[in-house]
């Protein structure tokens, strides 16, 4: 195939996973010689009991940024609803630092009620969310391009800043890759042409995808910006095996159904399987993707896909 696709792993602690057990999958997913490993930003299991309970992204990044040397690291996606523009600017760039320059930032409007309602976080309306977000993306980029020795000022809707030094500066210049995601058909097309490096769409069929690529790329058009400067992703749940049986306890030890995750998700099945299934999203546009690793005590799994996957895709 004339396709190069890169392949991230992406977990899901809020659903039960320490800070160990994170660590163990980002070494691994390293020495496998993925691109990345990325986690969620959440405070809340959506399904489970959760436990031990979440771990907060940045601060789990923090730690993985020294306890790992190549892999990139992120998140898919922070909310703007956690952190006040200003800290996270700073949160992000330090944590930029202390990687040597390996970190990216997806960032979302928020989504998620029951979180905020279970951790004392304010969830104002959509319109609300979503603007806020666009203040956060104005304040992180022109807080990180101030020249040093120059001020920062900004007056939005929600956030005001003044004579701010914008310090301290993110390692990676101008700064470290921004990525915005999801399917909203106008205001999410308009901020990733205006400040992402990827796009980012998870857990969708080929139609869906198709038709949010189109948006996407035609806001890139539309903002001047060339066609190759966006980086193009998705994010399917991974559950893939050698046969039927360890395809079936891979499946059984998420919770889920083979039958179900194979319609939903084109990296469930064999190797062979799983790259014909690939194949079409991959024609359509996709240049990342993201394997959702639900089970993060399997480190086999993201090895054997690293081994017997990957490289019929090269």
């Amino acid at each position: 195939m004339e396709h190069m696709v890169d392949f991230r792993v992406f977990v899901e602690p809020q659903q039960g996973g320490t800070y160990a057990d994170q660590l163990a999958l980002a070494r691994t997913a390293e020495s496998a010689g993925y691109s990345a490993f990325f986690r969620s930003d959440h405070y809340l299991a959506m399904s489970g009991d959760g436990l031990p309970g979440p771990t907060d992204s940045w601060v789990t990044l923090a730690g993985l940024a020294r306890e790992t040397s190549t892999i990139r690291l992120g998140t898919l996606v922070t909310s703007a609803t956690f952190r006040h523009p200003g800290p996270l600017a700073i949160s992000v760039a330090q944590v930029d630092e202390m990687s040597g320059g390996r970190v990216e930032l997806g960032l979302g409007a928020g989504w998620f009620e029951a979180e905020h309602q279970a951790y004392a976080i304010p969830f104002p309306p959509l319109r609300e969310r979503f603007d806020r977000l666009t203040e956060q993306l104005e304040i992180l980029t022109g807080l990180w391009a101030t020249p040093s020795g120059e001020k920062f000022d900004y007056r939005g809707s929600h956030y005001t800043i003044s004579d701010s030094p914008g310090l301290p500066k993110p390692l990676q210049s101008p700064h470290p890759p921004i990525i915005i995601g999801g399917g909203g058909a106008k205001r999410t097309p308009a901020l990733t042409a205006q400040f992402a490096a990827e796009f980012n769409i998870p857990f969708v069929d080929l139609d869906t995808l198709t038709t949010q690529y189109e948006r996407v790329a035609a806001a890139v058009e539309n903002a001047g910006r060339a066609k190759d400067s966006l980086v193009y992703s998705a994010a399917f749940v991974l559950c893939a095996g050698r046969d039927d049986d360890e395809i079936a306890r891979r499946a059984s030890a998420i919770g889920r159904e083979v039958d179900e995750l194979r319609s939903n998700s084109p990296v469930v099945g064999t190797p062979a399987e799983i790259v014909d299934k690939l194949g079409p999203f991959l024609n359509a546009g996709v240049q990342r993707i993201y394997l959702q690793v639900l089970d993060m005590s399997d480190l086999e799994h993201v090895e054997f896909f690293a081994e017997q996957v990957i490289p019929q895709l090269r």
